[in-house]
């Protein structure tokens, strides 16, 4: 069962509001009738307390940045498990809460963001695939009237194919570690912008080469640890209605919340590149 929290969140921001504005209009003027030992309700009280904090929350979710834990390592070795990093909701428009509808259009996404989005679903589905709309990130590789070719992980897009740098064993470590030995590459699909990958991995591949045309209006979008990524390989393109914004820095590190020594200081302020 999945939780839509922006749902959650507008609707207690809805009913804490009708709490405030029955507060301040109507019950009000009535303590003001009554005097000095007037008390307010204090169920009232209570709910019109929140709306302010709620609303400003809500707003800030919806219209600015809204906080994502990375739960895989399929973007590793750019984002680790445990990474917590803002989304900027207003890179690609402005949308409304929960019906997600576009009411301002500030920019589309380019080759090399990464990007968080609502799971598309593949057809057919499988028994192990997460519900539809669940929240991926990935990285942008094909726009849309592209084509992209993939041959055991290296892409070249309309014909081009993407810079590679030479490989190098990654060592990893706290939640990296269990990618220790394979090899990490930077990848240029935009010259003088090039970001880190992670191939052979140690472990069974997973591998779908071919070309891939992508529709208007979609996204191809590919893991940067590309043997351990579910991604439009495998269930194909990302629709733009689907993105909820760009991945722009890491604001915390915490694999796991019961140990002190869990905690990775370091990673905090990087920027999602």
């Amino acid at each position: 069962m999945t939780f839509d929290f922006a749902l959650i969140l507008t609707v207690l921001t809805l009913v804490c509001g009708m709490f405030w504005m029955l507060d301040r209009f109507v019950l009000a003027r009535r303590r003001r009738g009554l005097g000095a030992d007037a008390k307010p309700n204090g169920t009232v009280d209570f709910f019109a307390s929140l709306f302010p904090m709620l609303a400003i929350i809500l707003a800030l979710r919806s219209f600015a940045y809204e906080p994502f834990r990375i739960p895989s390592s399929s973007m590793m070795p750019t984002l680790l498990i445990g990474d917590f990093i803002l989304v900027n909701k207003f890179a690609y428009g402005i949308r409304l809460p929960v019906t997600d509808r576009k009411i301002i259009d500030l920019g589309q996404p380019e080759r090399g963001d990464v990007v968080v989005f609502r799971y598309p679903g593949r057809m057919p589905p499988l028994a192990t695939d997460p519900p539809v709309g669940t929240d991926y990130i990935k990285r942008v590789i094909g726009l849309p009237g592209d084509v992209v070719r993939v041959d055991d992980d290296r892409v070249a897009i309309n014909g081009v194919p993407a810079e590679y740098g030479d490989g190098e064993v990654y060592i990893g470590t706290g939640p990296g570690a269990e990618m220790t030995g394979s090899r990490r590459y930077v990848e240029a699909l935009v010259p003088g912008r090039g970001h880190a990958i992670l191939d052979e991995a140690p472990f069974p591949h997973m591998i779908s080469n071919g070309e891939f045309r992508v529709p208007g209006g979609h996204y191809f979008v590919m893991g940067d640890n590309r043997n351990a990524s579910d991604d439009s390989r495998f269930w194909g393109f990302v629709p733009e209605a689907s993105l909820a914004g760009r991945a722009d820095v890491i604001w915390l590190n915490c694999s796991n919340w019961a140990c002190a020594d869990s905690f990775d200081w370091r990673r905090m302020g990087t920027v999602v590149r």
